[in-house]
């Protein structure tokens, strides 16, 4: 008897720690950049979905934006043909673009189908719909890759309309530019403008990293909270670099924008972005402007 209470007790000392980040965030916007390993394991993708679902049961505005490359890669080889990137950018010529967008409007629809079986209403839309994402032909040094845009704006619109209307948008990174033509769009890229275009308190990248490191050879020196001054000078001495590079330029420019903080999480930790978000530790990292209040302690 005296196990279960404590347990109980476990339990309650739990929800009142959540507490104060529930009353600091609520009605307040959070963009959750959503790719990865936690888009693959079924059960991590039930995680992330229960999470962002719970998210917007407790008061908070969501919006999910996903990726779907591994998805992508594999429908490009069942077409007969073999994915190519260039600088880590996907060449995407016309029958490709065709394929990512059948491929990322069907992620979009299942996880409509995960939020709305946990009684909350989704709806599934890419940046062409409302005229959400414009964007230009991106060149990967010089070259052109095909369809692979680079986001101009974002007109927020259809976002605001569908939170007021108590639905959790689920977006795909696909964009218009000014003939109307269909581009990918990095999914990271995307979801910095859109949490830009919003306001968002929080951006959080769901990713297959624990973090930054203040060395990456060392898993003891994940760096829990750091501001942009320290962000910069961790490049200038060259700890940060490789995939985290971009990811990294990413967060400052969306703090630059006025996004309060941004999270870098590990999606294949099951319930991450609750750990993250509602504990006083947190198991990621959470890069916020110079001079602003932080959390943990």
């Amino acid at each position: 008897m005296e196990k279960e209470m404590n347990q109980y007790l476990e339990k309650a000392s739990i929800l009142v720690e959540a507490l104060p980040y529930i009353q600091r965030f609520n009605r307040k916007i959070i963009v959750v950049k959503y790719g990865g390993s936690a888009m693959v394991d079924e059960e991590l993708k039930k995680n992330v979905i229960q999470d962002v679902t719970l998210l917007k049961l407790v008061g908070f505005k969501p919006i999910i934006v996903h990726g779907g490359g591994k998805e992508i890669s594999k429908w490009v080889k069942l077409s007969g043909n073999e994915p190519q990137f260039i600088n880590g950018l996907r060449v995407t010529d016309e029958n490709t673009m065709e394929i990512a967008e059948m491929v990322l409007g069907k992620v979009g629809k299942s996880l409509v189908t995960m939020v709305e079986s946990l009684g909350v209403k989704a709806v599934s839309i890419s940046g062409k719909d409302g005229n959400l994402i414009q964007c230009k032909k991106k060149l990967s040094d010089g070259q052109d890759i095909g369809f692979v845009g680079d986001v101009v704006n974002v007109n927020p619109k259809i976002l605001y309309d569908l939170l007021d209307d108590d639905y959790l948008p689920i977006v795909c990174p696909i964009g218009l530019d000014e003939e109307y033509n269909s581009y990918n769009i990095n999914a990271d890229d995307a979801a910095c403008a859109i949490a830009k275009a919003v306001n968002a308190e929080k951006l959080a990248f769901l990713t297959d990293t624990e973090g930054v490191y203040k060395d990456p050879e060392d898993p003891d020196t994940l760096i829990s909270e750091l501001d942009k001054r320290e962000a910069l000078k961790l490049i200038d001495q060259g700890y940060i670099k490789g995939g985290m590079l971009p990811k990294i330029n990413n967060c400052l420019n969306a703090i630059d924008n006025g996004v309060n903080r941004v999270h870098i999480l590990d999606g294949r930790i099951p319930h991450c972005l609750l750990l993250e978000i509602f504990t006083n530790r947190g198991i990621g990292t959470a890069i916020l402007g110079n001079d602003k209040e932080r959390y943990n302690v």
